[in-house]
């Protein structure tokens, strides 16, 4: 039987139980609205760990629009629902004032190496010290064996795993792939605000970061970038940025040779909805 825990105190004292016992613990940290997604990486951890605990938690330091924030869809129930069958042992679905209790410097900066000043960052300013912090403040409460977070959000992957090395943070970072619906619309929690005709519409995203990938060497990047950006401008979808990006720094690159590591990023307007996107060219 699944047991849910809403406070961090209760929660250590199973995971110091486990341990005691040599369990080796998965974490999936989610803002719960659960997907076939969210519920890959449970299954993922699973494999790999005698005991997987999810995080169900609407973090508010990582919103920059308090309408975004009070929008975001909350169904703790039915999440709880999808979890007991998935096979996680453990939920931790905790107040704010749990995860920041008085104490906490909610606004200690975490240096971030600029991975988010670009892409994400020239749209949601502060998203991402809002990320790094309550991920560091959820790894410090589980202190877990490895954590697992999806490629659908690839910087936030990235300075995760930036953030885990330059502190030191003994966790393995785990990034799966891309779950996808039928059109090939990267699955998230926000897709249920789309008509179903949208999401047949936003399969475009897809369809063009895979023709990105095809052209890779045969075409001047730039010239790429062009066609893909024009192709993600064509109405009903709006782009709000698409970039070739270095794998690792997440800079824009000017040439195909000027990085080892090639992944192609985009968002995209749709219905009201922000849909990100991505893929591995190299």
């Amino acid at each position: 039987m699944i047991e849910v825990f809403t406070k961090a105190s209760d929660l250590q004292k199973k995971i110091s139980d486990l341990k005691m016992r040599s369990c080796t613990i998965g974490f999936v940290p989610t803002m719960g609205a659960l997907h076939d997604g969210h519920l890959k990486l449970v299954k993922k951890a699973k494999k790999s760990n005698s005991i997987v605990i999810v995080s169900i938690f609407v973090n508010p330091t990582q919103f920059n629009d308090k309408k975004d924030l009070d929008n975001y869809p909350r169904d703790l129930d039915n999440d709880v629902a999808l979890l007991t069958r998935t096979g996680a042992d453990l939920v931790y679905a905790p107040t704010v004032e749990d995860v920041y209790p008085q104490g906490i410097d909610a606004d200690s900066k975490i240096d971030l190496g600029e991975l988010d000043q670009m892409m994400e960052g020239h749209f949601r300013p502060g998203h991402f010290e809002g990320v790094a912090q309550v991920v560091r403040r959820l790894l410090n409460i589980v202190s877990p064996d490895k954590l697992y977070m999806g490629q659908k959000d690839y910087q936030q992957a990235a300075i995760v795993q930036h953030m885990i090395s330059d502190l030191n943070i003994p966790v393995q970072l785990v990034i799966c792939p891309i779950v996808r619906e039928p059109h090939g619309l990267a699955m998230s929690s926000r897709n249920v605000r789309l008509s179903d005709e949208g999401r047949q519409t936003a399969g475009i995203i897809f369809k063009t970061l895979k023709a990105v990938k095809r052209m890779k060497g045969k075409k001047p990047l730039r010239e790429v970038a062009q066609k893909a950006i024009d192709k993600l401008n064509t109405p009903p979808l709006q782009a709000e940025y698409f970039e070739i990006v270095d794998g690792k720094t997440l800079r824009s690159l000017s040439e195909w040779s000027d990085a080892t590591h090639i992944v192609a990023c985009a968002a995209v307007n749709l219905e009201g909805v922000r849909l990100i996107d991505n893929i591995i060219i190299q």
